[in-house]
């Protein structure tokens, strides 16, 4: 047979269960002054005070043993951090998913050329042909939808980079303040622009690729967002940033004049930054700081 275990605490109808039940009745106050002024009294009245007080949870219980101390984070590695950034910069986010996007696309069909057997430096431009180029005798006359592949095509390693680089710097300050969808409709509408104005500035015919013109139409966007002051930046700070665009887009257009680039694909993206897809975009401003406030 199993043994009884008699109950913990004093016993029913001591004088110690008596002043439990009776301090049990008394309010948090004069409980707390039993306790503090503990010598003024018999010793069984201050016990019973700082017993109903620690049976409240008002008081720490001493016998509880204290939590071991949280050892230190260490600090964060270079890999790690390059692993975060890369994160950013690729996996979309609910803030950030209309620059990883692009920036996935063009990554992937410069990857796909080169499996499928492109040069990773100098493709032919019969290959550019194939994967989409913006090319005179083929985008009018029956193949518009080249005016947008031709913005995810790039002719070599380092042509991809330098856009792409240009792409996260410029794409995340943008979205930042006009929203994913709205930076990608502005780098959509600024591509088209582009190759548009290419097709009509060359005459002789043109076969061009890249994501030049849609970068120089967020040039433009971030323009319209300075002049009209709508990041949030001091006057210095704004002359400062203001200064920095106009001077990598003039040193751009320049560079571009004594190499194989395309000038015109660019000023049609900046154009159209700032008479068509700036303007447009902006009116849906003050709903996107709406919603994230």
């Amino acid at each position: 047979m199993e043994e009884a275990t008699p109950p913990a605490g004093p016993p029913p109808g001591s004088t110690a269960a008596l002043a439990a039940q009776l301090f049990a009745q008394k309010p948090e106050a004069e409980l707390l002054y039993l306790a503090q002024n503990a010598a003024r009294y018999p010793p069984a009245v201050g016990a019973a005070a700082v017993a109903e007080l620690r049976r409240r949870d008002l008081l720490p219980d001493t016998t509880r043993v204290p939590a071991p101390p949280q050892p230190a984070e260490a600090p964060e590695t270079w890999p790690q951090l390059l692993g975060q950034l890369l994160k950013g910069l690729f996996i979309p986010s609910r803030r950030f998913w209309a620059t990883p996007l692009l920036l996935d696309l063009n990554v992937l069909v410069f990857g796909l050329m080169v499996l499928s057997g492109v040069s990773a430096s100098q493709p032919t431009g019969h290959q550019l042909v194939l994967w989409g180029s913006n090319i005179s005798d083929l985008t009018l006359p029956g193949q518009p939808w080249r005016l947008l592949t031709c913005l995810f095509v790039h002719a070599g390693l380092t042509h991809l980079l330098l856009n792409m680089f240009s792409l996260w710097l410029l794409g995340l300050l943008v979205e930042d303040r006009l929203g994913p969808l709205r930076l990608l409709l502005g780098y959509l509408a600024c591509g088209v622009g582009g190759g548009l104005a290419s097709l009509w500035w060359h005459t002789d015919g043109v076969n061009s690729v890249g994501a030049s013109g849609a970068i120089f139409g967020l040039y433009g966007l971030l323009l319209v967002l300075l002049i009209g002051k709508r990041l949030v930046l001091d006057k210095s700070d704004r002359r400062a940033m203001l200064g920095l665009v106009l001077y990598l887009v003039l040193s751009n257009l320049l560079s571009g004049i004594t190499g194989n680039i395309d000038n015109a694909a660019h000023l049609g993206g900046l154009v159209t930054g700032l008479l068509v897809a700036g303007p447009v975009v902006i009116t849906g401003l003050k709903k996107h700081e709406e919603t994230n406030s």
